[in-house]
């Protein structure tokens, strides 16, 4: 019997393994071809929204000679608090602990150790308010109960995906009509669309949050909503002939 090199007994040897009908095929990959004149628009579309959603992180501060007691001072005034946002009607699902630390304070001095002279402990929470008009009112009342430190507001629109897609659609008109008018400039005609991107943002005006101090006749604290523009930049690529 004829001995065959190792490499052809490998290659004879898949081959047996593959099924009788498979033959050997080229896949061509077709190149898509300009033949016309590339041009490339940026537009921007943009709508106005009143945003709907306000997120504000409110929480309690407390110090004690030791940390036991900086701790159990904290939870009851926080207790206090949770309390006032449900009596509110804030719902659970829009409060989130955001953050709970307990430090030691300490005092110095020359040429000596730091020397602990009590404890601080801290609790927040973040607060979703979807009713922006009541928002002011109930971070009084927070206050009232015990909270001092409240940071914000963050105005959002809690479902921007409808306004994105009316601001798609301004861009890409504003695209088109902005290539007709460059082909009929330069005695051409859009042919097709070659390429689309987009980049998406939601607007950051900055929120206006009104506090004053209480008092027995003073008013609410006011977080007023304003409006936002909710804008989609798209990138288009058309073939003009």
């Amino acid at each position: 019997m004829k001995a065959y090199p190792f490499a052809a007994l490998a290659m004879a040897s898949a081959l047996s393994l593959l099924p009788s009908t498979v033959t050997a095929q080229t896949i061509n990959i077709p190149v898509q071809t300009i033949s016309g004149t590339r041009l490339d628009i940026v537009a921007r579309g943009e709508v106005t929204r009143v945003p709907d959603l306000a997120t504000i992180s409110a929480g309690v501060v407390t110090q004690a000679i030791t940390a036991d007691a900086a701790m159990r001072d904290n939870a009851g005034r926080m207790a206090a608090v949770l309390a006032a946002l449900k009596k509110a009607g804030v719902a659970d699902r829009d409060v989130a602990t955001a953050s709970i630390n307990l430090s030691p304070q300490y005092r110095y001095a020359e040429n000596q150790p730091p020397e602990i002279t009590g404890y601080q402990a801290s609790n927040t929470v973040t607060i979703r308010f979807r009713d922006i008009a009541k928002a002011g009112g109930v971070l009084d009342a927070l206050v009232k109960q015990g909270a001092n430190q409240i940071n914000g507001p963050t105005l959002s629109i809690e479902k921007p995906q409808p306004a994105q897609d009316e601001a798609r659609i301004a861009a890409m008109k504003d695209a088109r009509a902005r290539a007709d008018l460059y082909a009929r400039a330069a005695g051409l005609q859009v042919k097709r669309i070659l390429s689309i991107s987009e980049s998406a943002d939601g607007g950051q005006p900055p929120p206006v949050f009104y506090a004053r101090a209480q008092s027995a006749k003073a008013a609410d604290s006011q977080v007023m909503a304003g409006e936002q523009d909710v804008g989609v930049t798209v990138s288009v690529s058309f073939e003009l002939e």
